[in-house]
């Protein structure tokens, strides 16, 4: 339950139909199983007591006293266990029946939730023996025990204020607006969905979309058990399809017919910072009730899938997909602003790296779309004392194969000069001696782009903002930033998808050769033997940690103890926890100091959840203090 983590599962136990005794041998054996192996929230199907499928005989005073005493000895078991229970159940109460969630948890019978919405179509009929719970909760006693019976109940643990639970019961996730979602604007962060969902052609898929759209719509966490094996196929066959989803992300399944249960870890930290961050949801008193539970608090062993590349979709379809969206967003923005500004031509400084092929591929999409011609489009290649041979070749191939205007600008006598101006050494390569290149870059551009009545398109990526590796007003500056949006795992993927779907050879070729090149800024001088000296990964770490702390840093505001525990599972068996920390360090200290480059940054369009547009996504102060991070930090070493 450390860092907002809970183990939670759905289980739809094998049942024999109205076997009382029977089916609360099976549940006690789920529970004790589920209870050994660190569950702490456990979600049972609609009327597993009974089975789903009693029809009449749930008018029968002796199959709801059975299901009453099995549910005592439920509540019993749970005095032992570390474990919230919810199990189906018919309630007599009042001379009427309800279809209800029992929850229970240290021995304590916590509520009864009646079903709201009773089907009563197609093979369902279920107003023939229940009717509909009331809203508000009133006091009853049940099963031994003085409890609360209503609908608008949450059941929150003291220990672990991110855990608030509400129950539904089957069709109420299926009415138009379920019961559930008043439970979650009251500030319920898990549902849990006790059902009997009888399999057809088509419906499993359609569940599906229903459980992720709903747990998207209110930022929660939704589980989902079904009924399955052992319940009548008189009329209908059940399939056990239990899910658990979170914000619209499916996180586990059974397949219909399948394993009969599902399980993983759910992120309720996760899902409080959404609705901080999200502020057209706004939980508010919604008439509930508020049960108190505890459960020890024990630390969560993390099974469920984490991946090392949050912005690089895993799926090869859904990773082009998404590759063509980010061309197309890029060169729509760019495109319009070429258009508004009545520019002549699009000035872009070439180094035959991965930005500035990005950037040029994105120039010659938004010269398509304006129906213009590339040669427009002015690629500048400006070498200098870092330049190589072969970075210099693969930018001056890349502009041919594209059909652009391709110029070299050597700007070493300027550099030269500049540093005879300001008194810097030519042989001190220190940051005076890298930042006066990049300026001189710049400075080449923006005057070329003066004189043909064009402007400069950035090339900077979003990674490189985030740490601020760039140098203020040199290739920190532009007119449009096209890549600004882009994090560098993602640049790969882009410029990797472009040499995947090239019409020609020449291109692809040239594509697949920058993509294997190191990055560099290349400012320092060649290797003897022409190779780069200067690589950027060894200076302030891999880039894929740092989009992986970027990522979990901007989308979910985690904290550094969070994220660290995050990417030793992500990366497990790739980095030691010592690099882990090390790169983690040097990205909050770089991200706090480097904010007033990003306060004044060139526009560029939005491409995902995550950017650093001062306008937009991220505002903070320059001189903000990371005090608290880093103490945070310490406490890691």
């Amino acid at each position: 339950m450390k860092d907002g983590f809970i183990k939670a599962a759905t289980i739809s136990p094998s049942l024999r139909v109205a076997d009382c005794p029977y089916n609360t041998e099976q549940i006690l054996s789920a529970m004790q199983a589920c209870a050994d192996e660190g569950v702490q929230l456990l979600v049972l199907p609609e009327l597993c007591l009974t089975g789903y499928t009693c029809s009449d005989l749930f008018l029968q005073q002796t199959l709801c006293r059975g299901a009453e005493e099995g549910l005592r000895r439920l509540v019993a078991a749970s005095k032992g266990q570390n474990m919230v229970t919810l199990a189906g159940l018919p309630v007599p109460l009042g001379g009427k029946l309800y279809n209800c969630a029992a929850v229970l948890c240290g021995g304590r019978l916590l509520g009864l939730v009646p079903k709201s919405f009773l089907p009563n179509y197609g093979e369902f009929y279920e107003k023939r023996h229940f009717i509909p719970g009331p809203t508000k909760p009133v006091t009853v006693e049940f099963a031994g025990q003085e409890t609360l019976f209503g609908t608008n109940l949450l059941f929150a643990c003291r220990q672990m204020p991110e855990f608030v639970l509400a129950a539904e019961v089957c069709e109420d996730l299926w009415a138009p607006v379920p019961p559930s979602c008043a439970h979650a604007l009251a500030g319920a962060t898990v549902v849990a969905n006790l059902s009997a969902s009888d399999e057809t052609v088509g419906k499993a898929a359609y569940r599906r979309e229903l459980v992720c759209g709903q747990s998207a719509r209110l930022l929660c966490a939704y589980l989902y058990a079904d009924a399955g094996h052992g319940e009548s196929t008189t009329d209908m066959t059940f399939a056990a399809h239990d899910l658990i989803a979170e914000n619209g992300v499916l996180l586990a399944q059974s397949a219909p017919f399948g394993s009969s249960s599902a399980s993983t870890e759910l992120d309720l930290g996760r899902m409080v910072q959404e609705r901080i961050r999200n502020t057209t949801f706004q939980t508010a008193p919604q008439d509930h009730t508020v049960v108190p539970f505890d459960l020890q608090m024990t630390e969560v062993t993390l099974t469920r899938a984490i991946s090392p590349a949050p912005f690089v979709p895993q799926d090869a379809g859904a990773r082009a997909e998404r590759c063509e969206l980010i061309l197309r967003i890029q060169a729509e923005g760019l495109a319009k602003r070429m258009e508004h500004t009545h520019s002549r031509c699009a000035v872009v400084g070439i180094s035959g790296g991965l930005d500035s092929c990005l950037a040029l591929l994105v120039a010659v999409r938004a010269c398509r779309v304006l129906g213009r011609n590339p040669k427009e489009i002015t690629a500048i290649t400006m070498p200098c004392f870092g330049t190589t041979k072969r970075t210099r070749s693969n930018a001056e191939i890349l502009c041919e194969v594209l059909g652009v205007t391709f110029r070299e600008i050597n700007i070493t006598q300027t550099v030269t000069s500049h540093f005879a101006d300001i008194g810097q050494a030519a042989d001190c390569y220190d940051v005076t001696f890298e930042n006066c290149q990049a300026r001189v870059r710049t400075l080449e551009l923006m005057d070329y782009a003066n004189k043909h009545g064009g402007f400069v398109i950035g090339t900077g990526d979003l990674s490189e903002l985030a740490l601020g590796w760039a140098t203020y007003n040199g290739d920190h500056m532009s007119m449009y930033g096209v890549n600004a949006g882009v994090p560098k795992t993602l640049v790969r993927h882009i410029v990797r998808y472009v040499a995947d779907t090239a019409q020609t050879e020449e291109l692809r070729r040239v594509l697949l050769d920058i993509l294997d090149t190191p990055v560099s800024p290349e400012l320092l001088p060649a290797s003897e033997n022409g190779e780069i000296a200067q690589q950027t990964e060894q200076l302030v770490g891999p880039y894929e940690l740092h989009d992986f702390y970027l990522y979990y840093v901007l989308r979910f505001g985690f904290g550094p103890a969070k994220i660290y525990r995050l990417a030793k599972s992500a990366f497990a068996g790739r980095y030691e926890d010592a690099v882990l920390l090390r790169w983690l360090n040097n990205f909050y200290r770089r991200f706090f100091a480097q904010q007033f480059k990003r306060s004044c940054l060139p526009d560029g369009p939005k491409v995902g959840s995550v950017t650093l547009s001062p306008r937009g996504d991220w505002r903070m102060p320059s001189d903000a203090c990371n005090t608290l991070w880093m103490a945070e930090l310490e406490t890691l070493q």
